[in-house]
């Protein structure tokens, strides 16, 4: 199952939640107040948390016109409308898959109304991959051009 990445940041304390399963392991969510005062607390250790991919798909005919708009002028090499589009996209949070830096490219999807950039873009990979983002790359899908 797919959990798009900003659930875990709700304000409801998921994110405590998820870092607590991590470090404690499931059976952490299933203790009652009773058992804390039985409880074993394990020494402390180092947890590595390595985050797969979170990548969806969606079909290219449901994106914004705005992001047609710029997968064109992606195509036609520009010029694009802001100084930043066609910049290095570096993964930082490791959401998209993992390839060398430079691999990926990021681009502008003009936001109607937007004072700024706005969340949206689209980035590519070298392999001719297009993604697409609407909430500032804490999620992505894939373009999928043939539905």
């Amino acid at each position: 199952m797919r959990m798009p990445l900003r659930a875990l940041r709700s304000p409801h304390g998921s994110a405590l939640l998820v870092a607590g399963t991590l470090l404690l392991g499931p059976a952490s969510l299933l203790a009652t107040p009773a058992d804390a005062a039985t409880a074993h607390v394990a020494p402390a250790r180092t947890v590595v948390v390595v985050r797969p991919a979170d990548v969806g798909s969606v079909c290219e005919s449901t994106l914004p016109s705005q992001a047609d708009d710029t997968l064109q002028l992606i195509a036609d090499g520009g010029p694009f409308p802001y100084p930043e589009d066609g910049e290095v996209f570096r993964n930082d949070q490791s959401v998209l898959p993992s390839e060398p830096s430079g691999y990926y490219h990021e681009y502008t999807v003009t936001t109607p109304g937007a004072g700024n950039r706005g969340t949206r873009r689209i980035v590519t990979g070298e392999d001719g991959t297009d993604y697409y983002t609407s909430d500032h790359y804490e999620s992505f899908d894939a373009v999928d051009f043939s539905c």
